[in-house]
């Protein structure tokens, strides 16, 4: 699928206030889809009074709130995207976590993107669609001072990896995107961030751009992983208070 309008396909759009889902959001309607952005809270930015964008306010954690939704934008459109962006970051020494910050972890890095996997399957199998899991490079080495958060994006490459393999016959593309660090909030609540030089870091657009390279390959053929990473490594210590 190339940059050319496909106004009759819907994609939606975890994560969408922000960060990745917002730089992936307006790509996509760029690239002509009706695009539904799921997300906490959404600034008056202009991307979201265009006529074919639609912000939907829901926390990831409410899963019946979240699956009616679901339920009334596959009523109403034909979903060929799926993009799992949604994601919560928790880092330090593992005993340093508390019950509830690794619950937070597990439900909205794996639970929620399996259960919205689930709920738009027949949709994405209906329409030779697209799911595309934002995952990390974290998810395929050891994270000290991030176990439970790489464990959760370890879990969800897996899931990818194994539903493209139970569903590609019906012609899904099941997709993980792994990005390194990307200037965005997700280290709002760690001791680091990224470096201050360019190189250090990705761009939020970067990884959109990613999702739209895999978007634009012919029918046929698939690319099923995609990693990401600035020129050089380095972080910045932050304190915390």
């Amino acid at each position: 699928m190339n940059d050319t309008k496909q106004i009759s396909y819907a994609a939606v759009v975890t994560g969408a206030s922000s960060g990745i889902g917002f730089a992936v959001s307006r790509k996509l309607t760029q690239m002509g889809y009706e695009v539904f952005g799921i997300g906490r809270n959404f600034s008056d930015d202009t991307l979201w009074k265009e006529d074919h964008v639609h912000p939907i306010v829901c926390d990831m954690l409410d899963t019946n709130r979240l699956c009616d939704h679901i339920r009334q934008i596959k009523s109403e459109n034909r979903i060929r995207v799926l993009v799992n962006n949604a994601g919560v970051g928790y880092y330090g020494l593992h005993e340093e976590l508390n019950p509830k910050k690794i619950q937070e972890l597990v439900r909205i890095n794996l639970e929620a993107p399996m259960i919205l996997a689930q709920q738009l399957l027949r949709d994405l199998k209906k329409h030779a669609g697209y799911m595309i899991n934002i995952t990390s490079v974290t998810a395929g080495k050891s994270n000290p001072h991030g176990c439970a958060y790489g464990a959760t994006k370890a879990g969800l490459a897996s899931f990818s990896a194994s539903l493209f393999d139970e569903a590609r016959k019906y012609g899904v593309k099941v997709v993980s995107i792994a990005p390194d660090m990307t200037k965005t909030n997700l280290y709002r609540n760690a001791d680091f961030r990224e470096g201050d030089e360019e190189d250090c870091y990705l761009q939020p657009e970067e990884v959109a751009q990613a999702a739209a390279f895999v978007l634009s390959q012919r029918e046929g053929m698939v690319i099923t992983e995609l990693t990401l990473k600035p020129q050089r490594h380095r972080i910045k210590k932050e304190k915390r208070f």
